[in-house]
């Protein structure tokens, strides 16, 4: 299994690279709008997941492992491929998708192409325990920083997430305080 490549960027498209290895040979990764935007022809260094089906071997390249995070999630969902779960990080950040998860977002799942009612549903209840914990989510680490706090003072998950969607604190310890007045 393919986990990471280095190389040299030889084609540039929106969707996907040509990557030149060291050792000759030249792969095609599937990329998301945010990584093809960020790199530009020259060296090359990976995070990569590889997807192997009976009719296709494909690389799906990220720059981000918080972004290769989100995707490796997403195609385990019942009903997302990879095309859309590329299409999600594409249209969301990893910070973003983890406010979506967090805020129960129907409506921002449903921006994402490919994704309708009925999908966004689906990924919301399956992935309603993923936590995306990083140091690059900056501003939005601290949701996850409440969520631990309240769960640990026995509140569920579930009724969390609703009370945190209708908060407004902008940090871990504000956001407890305003969170716990209106779970109790």
């Amino acid at each position: 299994m393919i986990i990471a490549i280095d190389g040299e960027i030889v084609k540039k498209d929106p969707t996907f690279l040509h990557v030149k290895t060291n050792s000759g040979f030249t792969y095609r990764v599937n990329v998301s709008l945010f990584c093809s935007s960020s790199v530009s022809l020259g060296e090359i260094s990976l995070h990569v997941t590889q997807i192997i089906r009976e009719d296709a071997n494909n690389l799906y390249g990220f720059k981000q492992s918080d972004e290769k995070r989100v995707f490796d999630t997403l195609v385990k969902v019942n009903g997302v491929g990879p095309s859309t779960a590329l299409a999600v990080c594409s249209t969301m950040s990893p910070s973003e998708f983890a406010t979506a998860l967090t805020s129960n977002s129907v409506e921002a799942f449903k921006k994402v192409p490919g994704i309708g009612p009925k999908s966004a549903k689906r990924i919301l209840v399956e992935l309603s325990d993923f936590e995306l914990q990083s140091d690059s989510l900056g501003a939005n680490s601290y949701i996850n920083d409440t969520i631990m706090a309240l769960e640990s003072l026995g509140f569920k998950k579930e009724r969390i997430r609703k009370v945190l969607s209708t908060c407004s604190g902008t940090d871990t310890s504000s956001l407890i305080k305003e969170a716990l007045k209106k779970l109790g």
